[in-house]
């Protein structure tokens, strides 16, 4: 450790490389791939199906793990290398911060990857884009009830 800084040898020849946890090459990614309820664990698929969301995007994961104050960006190009498909909506990866630069949580409710890839999966059916996509209530009251 030095100054607090994770060290990693990369090579052979010891050259050593100092990253900081706050690095964005330190993010850790989350893939669509890893919270879709249509995947198998073969697939891709790394939190419970009963926990994951249906076909979910890395801008709903965005907007997820955004809206709690977690530090995050997306890579719209980045393919998850299980992923069939090559659609646009099967595109993209989405980079957390977990970690500050003194090595501390970010947020202490989020101390592993699996928990923010849960906490995603449970936010993005309640984001007021799916819950758009759905209709969004009632038929009855959108018919005008009584008329």
């Amino acid at each position: 450790m030095i100054q607090g800084y994770l060290c990693m040898n990369l090579s052979a020849n010891g050259l050593h490389r100092c990253t900081v946890p706050a690095d964005q090459d330190r993010f850790i990614p989350i893939y669509p791939a890893y919270l879709n309820n249509k995947k198998t664990i073969w697939e891709g698929r790394k939190i419970p199906v009963s926990k994951a969301v249906e076909n979910p995007t890395a801008t709903e994961i965005q907007d997820a793990c955004s809206a709690i104050g977690l530090n995050v960006f997306v890579e719209k190009n980045k393919m998850y290398a299980r992923e069939w498909n090559r659609d646009v909506q099967y595109r993209g990866r989405v980079r957390v911060q977990l970690k500050q630069e003194d090595g501390s949580l970010c947020l202490v409710q989020f101390p592993s990857h699996k928990s923010v890839m849960v906490y995603a999966a449970e936010m993005i059916p309640k984001l007021k884009i799916r819950t758009q996509k759905t209709g969004g209530g009632d038929p009855s009251l959108q018919q005008g009830e009584g008329s």
